[in-house]
């Protein structure tokens, strides 16, 4: 596929990514890796009861599906059938990708389909995963303050690290970069909460040039807006993650049942790429890939990919209304939900959003005032959900919410009444699902990632676990109440520690 800026180069009919030409670069992508492992889709699943299955999804059939002056798409599929049961997880895969005129970058996105009559399995994982030139990618950067130079994919190897605690945290010893010496790489430490996972990427400096990935709508991303998610870390990687079970184990894993239909898209993703000029720098490129992020944000839900699987704004509805809180004990009057989180999702229990896996959710925060306006929502049977930061437990409307095409649905004023049972006697910190308030101690100096020095998201330093241990040694932590502060006597998790056993007894 070609626009005249961008150049992509797929597999046929595997629908593979194997090249990437732009800006008079031959190929973004490591050309010292196989053409299997540049840019692919992956999923990583088993049979029921079954052992994990990682699988590169390469497809066994292509097709051009547009090809005219303004947009290229091309399918690749892959067919299931009972002859490979135990093979290949049993889903119909069509994956799509799409290049638009002018445009710089690419889209892809995909349809996975599972019918009544196939046998059952679950899906810890499913990705989009880029790998790019470690010769030329050397900077990362997730948000305003987490960016960084990083150690190149080399320096995992053995006789430059240390093994710590899991494979994927090491001590580098012997980087490439000197300075990097002493510092621990960890890429569950660049994670990130779905709601803030817009853009992240990479960065090259000669040229200087830009490769990022933007997910416009979290609409396909599975458990919620707080789900932590993997987004790019040393290889140079960057993964367009849609479901995962990390932080959480088997109750974020996708399982479907035998006899049971499902059908979802994922996606439409944007790989974008941009240069900089003379006179601008490396910030600049950081900077235009969030301006891309926002129009991107502003185009959803996209009206060009041609699959009828994925809803256009036109077949959407949306919902408004305005959430209050009741709580007698604090006043008399209804208080205004300021900030509240309010979504739709399947129907279920109340905060069962949290781990639902199999369909789309629909996210928005509150005004100062607690109105509240969900648009383009895709047509179905939800239920309502919101919590309000300051305020304990979760509120479900009880009533089924059906949405269907075209409509534009007033909820009118919907009450929360948070769970008690009397007056507050005493608290421990601030009920907004971040444990930000809390002591986060600094790390062991031996475990040291530099970027969160002195940073808010100091918490994802490593081994920090054993911080309790050092501060508590022999017994665990005891707060006062009315005189202990929680901003410096309550740790931010709570952890086991080491007990030493000697001639059986603790």
């Amino acid at each position: 596929m070609d626009n005249g800026t961008v150049q992509v180069t797929l597999s046929k009919p595997a629908g593979l990514v194997t090249g990437i030409r732009y800006d008079g670069i031959d190929n973004l992508l490591e050309v010292r890796n196989r053409e299997t492992n540049r840019g692919y889709w992956d999923l990583h699943w088993n049979p029921p009861g079954g052992k994990g299955i990682f699988d590169v999804i390469s497809g066994t059939s292509f097709r051009v599906i547009v090809e005219n002056d303004e947009q290229v798409e091309l399918s690749f599929t892959r067919m299931w059938d009972s002859l490979l049961e135990g093979k290949y997880i049993p889903l119909n895969i069509d994956k799509r990708f799409v290049l638009l005129r002018g445009s710089s970058g690419f889209y892809s996105y995909a349809i996975y389909k599972h019918l009544q009559e196939w046998p059952g399995f679950d899906i810890g994982e499913t990705r989009i995963t880029f790998k790019l030139r470690k010769d030329m990618f050397q900077y990362m950067a997730i948000a305003d303050n987490r960016q960084r130079l990083m150690p190149l994919p080399d320096d995992l190897l053995p006789g430059r690290c240390q093994t710590l605690a899991y494979p994927e945290a090491v001590i580098l010893v012997n980087p490439e970069l000197p300075e990097l010496t002493g510092e621990v790489d960890d890429k569950y430490q660049y994670s990130c909460e779905n709601k803030d996972n817009q853009v992240h990427g990479w960065i090259c400096f000669k040229p200087l040039v830009g490769f990022w990935q933007i997910t416009p709508s979290d609409e396909f991303r599975t458990a919620g807006p707080l789900k932590q998610n993997l987004t790019s870390h040393v290889g140079p990687t960057t993964l367009a993650m849609f479901h995962s079970s990390h932080y959480a184990g088997k109750d974020l894993v996708l399982s479907i049942s035998p006899g049971e239909p499902w059908k979802k898209v994922f996606g439409p993703v944007f790989i974008y790429l941009n240069s900089a000029s003379n006179g601008e720098d490396a910030p600049f490129l950081w900077e235009d890939a969030k301006m891309q992020m926002m129009a991107e944000v502003q185009s959803w839900p996209y009206s060009f990919p041609v699959s009828e699987d994925f809803q256009k704004s036109e077949e959407r509805g949306n919902v408004c209304g305005r959430l209050l809180v009741k709580d007698r004990n604090i006043s008399d009057d209804y208080i205004l939900a300021s900030g509240a989180y309010v979504g739709l999702a399947p129907p279920g229990d109340v905060g069962s959003w949290q781990t639902e896996c199999k369909d789309y959710q629909f996210w928005t925060r509150a005004d100062e005032n607690g109105y509240f306006s969900i648009k383009s929502i895709c047509t179905g049977d939800y239920n309502l959900y919101a919590w309000v930061p300051g305020f304990l437990g979760d509120y479900r409307f009880d009533a089924i919410v059906n949405i269907i095409s075209g409509c534009d649905m007033d909820m009118g004023d919907l009450v929360y009444e948070p769970p008690r049972d009397g007056p507050t006697l005493w608290e421990i910190g601030i009920p907004d699902r971040s444990a930000a308030e809390f002591y986060i101690p600094d790390p062991d100096p031996k475990f040291m990632n530099n970027l969160y020095a002195n940073h808010p998201d100091r918490f994802r330093q490593y081994g920090l676990w054993d911080r309790y241990a050092d501060m508590y040694p022999d017994t665990d932590l005891v707060y006062t109440v009315g005189l202990s502060d929680y901003r410096k006597d309550w740790f931010f998790a709570q952890v086991v520690r080491y007990i030493s056993f000697i001639s059986g007894f603790a």
